[in-house]
């Protein structure tokens, strides 16, 4: 098959770059053709081959002065022109749509059903909902000023989001946002997509709110594709990894190891809020971490802990620690708990709790044995490896 990978960025940027990174170099040696659409960037790893991008678009620097940016983030000409000239090269069989929106628009959906009606190839396109975006403005359910999770659009519509100030604490960019959320929906474009895949049944809950996605929706957890540390010995202290930013919870963990100061504990990440790990009496922050030498700090620590109080989707760094025999205190939203079996794998606490949190991490700190126990269990779960994945990927390309 020749299968097209769309995503915004084409450097690393964060997990859904992982991911189609990961699953391009997989099934190109599982024999198929993997090109590559979105923007144009200094950094950029992967491409196509007639080298046709979009231009570099930051909207968090989007300035009222820049008058075309308001009607780009809505519907970009450029990126159904730059995408057909691909298409028109490339021939694909699927188009696998990940993070679009904003940058390259859902306008690109009108270009590809139009390459297909006008040359009669077919083109099956998927997309994987890394985040909410389909059916939250800001993608992340979380409003950026009061830190508290939110589902009003779902439950109303999007101009809740300009209320919020959802979009970078902006009146003018959340008013952007909730229009071309708006205007999307009634046009019923995700019609044009025939299957979403959802990393987590929480996801496929949230999407399932809207009547056009519904149908579309398919379940298939993320895969697990990462160094394991074999035989580690554990050693003494809690260990957390991730970024340092108040999405991810750190504030209320870091107040956690206050209230701990017998408990040694290890960050590695980096992040706004990095002056505050480093300012913790008992936390060794060891920064940014990958590959064998985070696989080896995660199996020797007692446990692990996952913080987040924004709804994660489907997240690795829980897969990762499971998958290095290391129980995790995670929160109890989003799509932690369909990771964590809680009192086999690892434990939950309602996100932001401080008080519970405490409570649970010292309990486990202190009973060793419960602590073996989890570390035991995590040495029998599975997650698909990025090779079982892929073989799911090419049937549902296939539309099995």
């Amino acid at each position: 098959m020749r299968i097209l990978i769309v995503n915004k960025f084409l450097y690393p940027n964060g997990g859904s770059e992982t991911y189609i990174f990961k699953i391009g170099q997989q099934l190109q040696k599982m024999g198929h053709e993997v090109q590559y659409f979105g923007m144009e960037h200094e950094n950029r790893i992967v491409g196509n081959r007639v080298e046709s991008y979009t231009r570099n678009m930051n909207l968090k620097d989007m300035k009222l002065n820049k008058i075309l940016y308001p009607f780009q983030i809505i519907y970009s000409s450029e990126a159904r022109k730059k995408i057909r000239l691909v298409l028109d090269d490339f021939q694909p069989d699927v188009v696998h749509l990940n993070n679009f929106n904003f940058q390259l628009t859902p306008s690109i959906l009108y270009e590809i059903r139009k390459y297909e009606k006008q040359t009669g190839r077919h083109v099956r396109i998927l997309y994987t909902a890394h985040d909410s975006q389909l059916v939250c403005p800001n993608h992340l359910m979380q409003n950026p000023i009061t830190g508290q999770r939110c589902t009003k659009c779902m439950e109303k519509n999007a101009w809740c989001c300009v209320q919020g100030k959802c979009i970078h604490g902006s009146t003018v960019q959340s008013i952007l946002a909730a229009f071309e959320h708006t205007l999307y929906r009634n046009l019923k474009t995700y019609r044009r997509i025939d299957q979403i895949i959802c990393p987590s049944q929480f996801m496929q809950e949230r999407l399932a709110t809207d009547s056009v996605l519904k149908p579309r929706l398919i379940l298939l957890r993320n895969f697990a594709d990462m160094e394991t540390s074999d035989g580690s010995q554990k050693k003494d202290y809690v260990f957390y990894f991730g970024r340092y930013s108040e999405e991810k919870g750190i504030r209320t963990l870091l107040k956690v190891c206050r209230n701990l100061p017998e408990i040694p504990f290890v960050f590695a990440g980096s992040g706004d809020l990095e002056n505050l790990v480093n300012a913790a009496p008992n936390v060794e922050n060891v920064g940014f971490l990958s590959g064998e030498a985070l696989s080896r700090k995660i199996a020797e620590a007692r446990f692990t802990i996952f913080p987040s109080e924004c709804y994660e989707n489907c997240p690795f760094s829980v897969m990762e620690s499971v998958l290095n025999a290391t129980p995790v205190i995670g929160t109890n939203a989003g799509g932690v708990p369909e990771l964590i079996e809680e009192g086999k794998t690892g434990e939950l606490f309602e996100a932001g709790n401080e008080e519970e949190l405490t409570q649970k991490v010292k309990a486990l700190w202190q009973d060793r044995k419960r602590c073996e126990k989890y570390a035991e269990n995590c040495k029998t779960v599975h997650f698909d490896t990025l090779e079982e994945y892929c073989e799911k990927l090419c049937g549902l390309y296939k539309g099995e």
